[in-house]
């Protein structure tokens, strides 16, 4: 039986989420420039979307370029931008085919003219994907984002829309990037750090974390799928006591 199958279907995680680190030590363990990590590291990116649509996972969202990573050396940060344009042009067609919509979240403004404009036709041309979602986080940090949160629910405070004595918890989230997709279930970083990173800070409250070892161009199928088979051994109780959940499910 294949690790696909031993997958149960009814208790997938609607919303995977990779911090996808480690090409840049993938390459030197190779005697490789750092660039060579980087566009492996783009193949495994179809590899596991491909996969996560298999699984039947519904949201997958992708730690593709932090706020933070603007301050690389200019020369790889110049890299990392033209190997997105040539990876988005190239996986475009495969992506329709597959039945994969693509999305972004994060400061987009940031990027250069040519990298965003090819971002946007791909969300364009593969927005009626139903398979899976593919959200790309480019120029993201959950601090960023929770400060920009923060800004639109003071002004509307301010303008009268929000009254401060009726904000929630679910008020923060509708003004989240990720306000239009399922709580996020479960957090895989690759690489050996055990960490998040300034990702999904907020999302990840109650997602289960699975961290490894393998550096992202080698997670392949096999290592999604045995990320979602540790996730479906996990009891999620959300505060609860699993006797409170055995009474519920019965």
């Amino acid at each position: 039986m294949s690790l696909l199958d031993k997958i149960d279907k009814e208790n997938v995680p609607q919303h995977v989420a990779i911090i996808m680190d480690g090409n840049g030590r993938w390459a030197k363990s190779k005697g490789l420039d750092r660039t060579e990590g980087h566009k492996e590291g783009a193949v495994s990116v179809r590899k596991v979307a491909e996969a996560a649509a298999r699984a039947r996972v519904k949201f997958l969202t992708l730690y593709a370029f932090s706020t933070e990573n603007w301050l690389r050396p200019q020369e790889e940060v110049n890299m990392l931008m033209e190997l997105m344009v040539h990876t988005i042009a190239k996986e475009t067609e495969n992506l329709i085919k597959n039945g994969i919509r693509v999305q972004a979240i994060g400061d987009l403004q940031r990027l250069p003219k040519k990298t965003k404009s090819a971002l946007l036709q791909c969300i364009e041309q593969t927005s009626s994907g139903k398979n899976l979602t593919l959200v790309v986080a480019l120029s993201y940090s959950s601090r960023w984002e929770l400060a920009n949160a923060a800004k639109a629910i003071a002004v509307g405070v301010k303008n009268g829309v929000l009254d401060e004595n009726s904000i929630t918890e679910e008020t923060i989230s509708e003004y989240l990037a990720t306000k239009d997709m399922p709580e996020l279930d479960l957090l895989i970083r690759t690489g050996g750090e055990i960490r998040i990173s300034n990702f999904l800070l907020w999302q990840a409250a109650y997602a289960e974390l699975y961290f490894t070892d393998t550096f992202w161009p080698d997670f392949d199928e096999k290592c999604l799928y045995e990320a979602i088979l540790d996730f479906q051994k996990k009891e999620r109780r959300f505060g609860k006591t699993s006797e409170q959940l055995e009474k519920e499910n019965q």
